[in-house]
């Protein structure tokens, strides 16, 4: 259920330069992502290579979270299969979040690559 390999992520957004590109984004000032007041980090400004790999972590730590509260309600540790629930319907959203921000990334690169130059 949580991503295996956040590693074998982190090196192909390294072997295609996603924090070069990312950075002369930011450079050019075109597009500033900065995160919406209220929610964690407010005013930072990150490039698009970091917030993408900043998501992605948070996604594994939340799938790791409800994987842990799945185990801890199958070896009887835990009693509460409503917090159990709650915390595998959280994680099953956010990956699913995930996946359609994904979609529309690769949908987004392929028309650029349409794009004639």
């Amino acid at each position: 259920m949580a991503i295996k390999d956040i590693g074998s992520f982190q090196q192909t957004l390294g072997t295609n330069d996603a924090r070069g590109w990312s950075r002369e984004v930011d450079n050019d000032k075109a597009f500033d992502i900065a995160m919406p007041g209220g929610i964690e980090g407010a005013g930072e400004s990150k490039s698009f290579g970091e917030f993408l790999s900043d998501s992605i972590s948070k996604v594994n730590s939340i799938q790791n979270e409800a994987n842990v509260a799945m185990e801890k309600l199958a070896s009887g540790e835990s009693q509460n299969l409503h917090e159990t629930l709650l915390a595998v319907e959280k994680a099953d959203i956010a990956f699913r979040t995930m996946n359609q921000v994904r979609t529309k990334v690769i949908d987004a690169y392929r028309e650029i690559m349409k794009m004639q130059i």
